[in-house]
């Protein structure tokens, strides 16, 4: 059981972990499992952070992640103490992957996204000839593209000094840094509905095609290769079984513990300020996994910020944020697991999210919006006869100035509306429990411009130009997360913490037991 007070005293060698959200969580697994003494603080009442479960009236929802990808990664990090992602968590595949539902010219077109590979490329064929053995060749592409890249997603970029590894100039050779991932899907598909399908991904990432990188062309490999997965009891739930592996392996968790500080002696970093009275907690080593730009600006002084300093925040690219609708519903929902729907003008609803960083961004008459429905397959996430439905809309991050306390309800109107119109939903008297996230609702919870995505992830922000594992202006001072390379989404954050933990590990002359359980290569078409 996670604790909620605990007596600590200053132990040789212990780490601070600030933020139980994934990369916290993985962070502190394997310092844990290396015999560090280490403790997470957690501003809220249980682990997860973005990832944690929201509960109401018996109904479960995932408060942000609900795509698991890659569920490999997290092996590898588990196994260094003799554990398995399957001795205690119940994950499920699904098959199809997710149902596309995608708007153009002037009607609907359903696409079931399937690892058989052979029935992928005959939707694309059924599209437009040729698309389909164009499909054959995007995957066999981006197949080799993860395969050369995977070595720089893996380790610290902390200097220039490793960007001339081996390792990632091979990888560095295909990130086509020229074109973005809509130039680069443009080249292979004729058919507007196929291109869609293959570069809608990039809203993992809160950007538009137009604006991401060709790199992450292989998202779209990341979901046909390896799969897409469900734990039982949703991301949330595999986040409070992590908090409970950390427990079992003797670590501590503080809930209800917000850090207001960091304790500096001269450049080196020895603890935090807790709460409203600051108690001091010290440690040798403090692990950051709250929002890279928020804590940049409010926990680490002006003077050791280096250059990513206060004045580099605030210009910097944000990601956009998300409208979130947690709806509990009497009765089934008839509607896969996963289902993104693409309005017909989805040039123009990309536009209205990201114009000027979002800060001329505005609400699209007809938003885009993905819907997950969990308990066609998971009945811990909804009471008997009943479903637990989630609905993520991208919307402008805050800079924008909308006022969501009106605009909410627009945007909730609209999605029925278009559920119950277009997609044969219908929920009007069915709705048990409703609750909204907003942008506002991420700022308020420590997000900087309620970028629910972190910060962008353009080239001018990735790799050795996003905010380092190692803090280069202190000692003793780390970051993990979706805001610091390689970058955001579950098993991007597990890479990361695996990089932040491996280092940390090295400065306490710990030797790394992590091992890759396979190269990628060995996985692809399992």
């Amino acid at each position: 059981m996670i604790k909620q007070n605990f007596d600590i005293q200053s132990q040789e060698t212990s780490v601070g972990v600030v933020g139980a959200g994934p990369g916290g969580l993985a962070t502190a697994i394997l310092l844990a499992s290396h015999g560090v003494p280490t403790t997470l603080y957690e501003a809220g009442d249980r682990v997860g952070g973005r990832c944690s479960t929201i509960e109401s009236n018996g109904f479960k929802f995932d408060r942000g992640p609900t795509y698991f990808l890659m569920p490999f990664v997290l092996d590898e990090i588990l196994k260094v103490s003799g554990r398995s992602i399957r001795d205690s968590l119940e994950l499920h595949e699904l098959e199809p992957m997710y149902r596309l539902d995608i708007g153009h010219d002037g009607r609907r077109h359903v696409m079931e996204a399937t690892r058989d590979l052979d029935r992928m490329e005959a939707q694309f064929e059924a599209n437009c000839p040729g698309d389909g053995l164009a499909f054959r060749r995007f995957y066999d592409t981006n197949n080799s593209k993860i395969q050369a890249f995977e070595p720089v997603l893996r380790h610290s970029l902390n200097s220039m000094k490793d960007m001339m590894k081996p390792g990632f100039i091979r990888g560095g050779l295909r990130l086509d840094p020229l074109h973005s991932m809509k130039e680069v899907t443009q080249r292979y598909f004729k058919h507007p509905v196929n291109e869609i399908a293959v570069s809608f991904q990039s809203k993992y990432l809160g950007m538009s095609p137009w604006d991401a990188p060709s790199l992450f062309t292989i998202l779209n490999f990341i979901e046909y290769g390896f799969g897409v997965w469900h734990p039982k009891g949703g991301c949330g739930g595999l986040m409070q079984e992590l908090g409970r592996i950390f427990e079992e392996m003797g670590g501590t968790i503080a809930l209800n513990h917000p850090i207001t500080g960091l304790r500096f002696n001269g450049r080196t970093c020895r603890g935090v300020e807790v709460g409203p009275d600051h108690e001091v907690h010290e440690h040798d080593h403090v692990v950051i996994n709250a929002d890279a730009a928020w804590a940049i600006k409010n926990l680490i002084p002006k003077h050791l910020q280096g250059r990513w300093n206060d004045r580099r925040v605030e210009k910097a690219d944000y990601s956009c944020s998300t409208m979130m609708m947690y709806i509990g519903v009497k009765g089934e929902i008839d509607l896969p697991h996963h289902t993104v729907r693409i309005a017909e003008k989805y040039i123009e609803n990309l536009e209205d999210i990201s114009r000027g960083n979002g800060a001329e961004g505005t609400i699209s008459e007809d938003p885009s919006f993905y819907v997950c429905n969990p308990s066609r397959i998971d009945d811990t996430m909804a009471p008997d006869g009943h479903s637990s439905l989630y609905v993520l809309v991208p919307v402008p991050n805050t800079k924008s100035g909308i006022d969501w306390s009106t605009a909410r309800t627009k945007v909730r109107d609209q999605v029925l509306k278009t559920l119950r119109e277009q997609m044969d939903i219908d929920l009007e008297g069915r709705i048990v429990t409703e609750i909204h996230h907003t942008p506002d609702s991420w700022a308020d919870t420590n997000i900087h411009f309620g970028a629910a995505f972190s910060l962008s992830h353009t080239l001018k922000q990735m790799a050795i130009f996003r905010p380092k594992h190692r803090w280069p202006t202190c000692d003793g001072l780390w970051m993990v997360g979706g805001g610091t390379h390689p970058g955001s989404g579950l098993p991007v954050i597990f890479l990361g913490a695996m990089a932040t933990a491996r280092d940390l590990l090295g400065d306490l002359g710990i030797e790394c037991r992590l091992k890759q359980a396979s190269p990628v290569g060995e996985l692809v078409g399992t």
